[in-house]
């Protein structure tokens, strides 16, 4: 491993090199916290050692979700999360790995410090200061989600969001629906990004007005009534799809305050993995991203960075397929048409 340099910790504290020399040297104009945290993580990377880095011998991975930054949420009680969290664990034991799940929004110390063989990153926003300092640490990296620029060595495991967006928009047309919303929230990671371009192209193509509904933060709970206004008025939207698990209850608990009977006045299909929407009544359309399939194919990747470091490859993208799950809540007709999937996955 290379010798840390001043620019890895710069670019890990996020300031310049000379607020870093500065603050090692006890010069400057510094604020007191600013120089606790620079030499905080010069230590923590190493940087002085006059022995060069020894390679990290732990059997131990990491997996984060930091899709919301600073902001602590309780993502493991979300079906998507939980169910890539029990999958990437089994298949971290399976490659004779522990796997430490972090929670949302720990100390930056601690991603300076953690003593892990490598990474895994789920729905990495752009300019993910995690990810900007395990870089700067060497340590091996793999994103489940798409980050906003992918390194040689690095891995990511996605779906095709912008196709799964625009194939629930056309099912949702073919059904009569002219008016349709797209609920989304205010993440910066990929996922989300890519759902609300692909919508807007869609309409774009389609000559119809986009009508966005935003959600809440994570940790406001108003079950739907953010929805209300918009569902009981004049121009409420015919059709709605949410991209993250909670939508499809929000909208649900909002219709039935408006009065409006799903499917008959509204159409609802939800990217979700909870089981409990297909017990639903009536049970509800959902968009199914696999998120066991893509944990287990980014940590036998990032296995593959930790054991075989000499021959990393350029940025390697695999993509796994969504499906939608077609139930009652988005068909107006007696005939349920069969579940449809998109090919298969591909590396490129």
């Amino acid at each position: 491993m290379r010798r840390t340099t001043i620019a890895d910790v710069a670019r890990a504290a996020e300031v310049s090199t000379a607020t870093v020399s500065h603050a090692l040297n006890g010069t400057g104009r510094l604020a007191p916290a600013t120089r606790v945290r620079v030499r905080a993580l010069a230590s923590a990377l190493g940087y002085g050692d006059r022995d060069r880095p020894r390679p990290v011998t732990s059997r131990t991975l990491a997996l984060a979700v930091t899709t919301y930054g600073p902001d602590p949420w309780d993502f493991a009680s979300v079906a998507f999360f939980a169910q890539a969290i029990a999958a990437a664990t089994a298949a971290a034991h399976e490659h004779g790995y522990a796997l430490t799940a972090l929670p949302s929004a720990p100390a930056e110390e601690l991603w300076a410090t953690l003593p892990v063989a490598g990474v895994l990153l789920i729905d990495s926003p752009a300019d993910d200061p995690v990810a900007r300092i395990l870089r700067a640490r060497g340590l091996p990296l793999a994103f489940d989600g798409r980050p906003a620029a992918l390194r040689p060595g690095e891995v990511c495991v996605d779906n095709d969001h912008r196709a799964m967006t625009h194939q629930v928009l056309d099912h949702l047309a073919d059904q009569g629906a002219t008016r349709i919303a797209l609920m989304d929230g205010r993440g910066a990671d990929h996922y989300t990004r890519t759902c609300r371009a692909a919508y807007l192209e869609w309409c774009a193509r389609h000559g119809v007005r986009p009508r966005p509904l935003p959600m809440p933060p994570p940790l406001v709970e108003d079950r739907g009534r953010t929805y209300d206004a918009v569902l009981s008025g004049p121009d409420r939207p015919e059709a709605v799809y949410g991209i993250y698990d909670p939508c499809g209850w929000r909208i649900l608990a909002s219709a039935e305050r408006c009065g409006l009977s799903v499917p008959g006045d509204l159409l609802v299909v939800c990217a979700s993995e909870d089981p409990a929407y297909a017990r639903g009544t009536p049970p509800v359309s959902t968009v199914t991203l696999d998120p066991g399939r893509s944990a287990r194919a980014a940590v036998g990747a990032l296995v593959d960075l930790i054991e075989r470091p000499r021959h990393r490859p350029r940025p390697v993208t695999v993509t796994v397929p969504a499906r939608l799950r077609i139930r009652a809540t988005s068909v107006r007709t007696a005939q349920l048409p069969a579940s449809v999937e998109p090919g298969p996955g591909h590396s490129h």
